[in-house]
């Protein structure tokens, strides 16, 4: 069983918190991942720039941070993958800028995240690169799971 703890800072959402918990755990059965202690921290773009400036150097917003806590899981132990921190000012800004529904985009984003919790990667945002095409089926794979 996973453990995913959903909170905001510095920010009011209208957003499902519980439906976004339960989404992230479908991602996390598709992937076969047990026993994973997982937070998510929804945030304005301050909040996120001011981590992205202290972990990344770039001083900017961005949509999403994964901060992994490294190591192996330990087989059938609970196990602190990590946290993620998403921007919603920045999510709502890619809407409008991709053209993307905001529901699909918020699934996009926590998908990502996951995915590099668990140790994947990517050099640029070109779909031809592993992690972004797995992302993109795992979307197709859940594409009747509702978040709002």
């Amino acid at each position: 069983m996973n453990t995913i703890d959903i909170s905001c800072i510095d920010i009011e959402s209208e957003l499902d918190l519980e439906e976004m918990r339960r989404f992230c755990g479908k991602v996390l059965d598709h992937e076969d991942i047990h026993h994973w202690e997982l937070s998510v921290l929804l945030c304005n773009d301050g909040f996120i720039r001011s981590l992205n400036s202290r972990y990344r150097n770039i001083d900017a917003p961005t949509d999403i941070l994964s901060f992994r806590q490294g190591g192996e899981s330990p087989g059938d132990l609970p196990f602190t993958a990590g946290d993620l921190v998403i921007s919603l000012d920045t999510w709502k800004k890619n809407c409008v800028n991709y053209g993307e529904d905001a529901e699909n985009e918020m699934k996009r984003l926590l998908i990502h995240g996951i995915l590099h919790l668990a140790g994947m990667d990517h050099t640029d945002t070109t779909e031809e690169q592993p992690m972004l095409k797995a992302q993109e089926e795992i979307m197709e794979q859940l594409v009747g799971e509702k978040l709002f």
